[in-house]
């Protein structure tokens, strides 16, 4: 007697593949190309691509604008969520979603939309 195994997800190795294939092209072949790019570089070829001026400038700029973002987050971040916890008032439930909000939809839909509207108005 044969027994077919019910499986709950139907479709789930298709949608895996098609998960996979994507990772594949979208993140592991452009990592791929850069790696490939970089070991064909000596190393003092290297070194003078990462501490020439513009890439010193890019990494002044992303660590401080991280920074500040991050002790900006960590106040209003522990002011807001004080606030949610310790006081009733209405709206409150809708703040909280907000909240939430970021962490349901995914930051690349989020950069495609800004993008997008940054060149129609323009």
């Amino acid at each position: 007697m044969s027994f077919k195994k019910h499986n709950p997800l139907p479709g789930f190795g298709l949608s895996l593949g098609f998960t996979l294939f994507y990772l594949s092209v979208i993140v592991l072949l452009p990592i791929a190309a850069l790696c490939v790019k970089v070991f064909g570089l000596t190393w003092a070829e290297f070194w003078e691509l990462a501490t020439n001026e513009r890439a010193m400038a890019s990494y002044k700029l992303s660590l401080g604008a991280s920074l500040v973002a991050a002790l900006a987050n960590a106040i209003f971040g522990s002011l807001l969520a004080w606030v949610l916890v310790r006081y009733r008032f209405p709206g409150r439930r809708l703040i909280d979603g907000l909240v939430d909000f970021p962490f349901a939809l995914p930051t690349i839909l989020t950069g495609f939309a800004l993008s997008l509207g940054r060149k129609s108005v323009g």
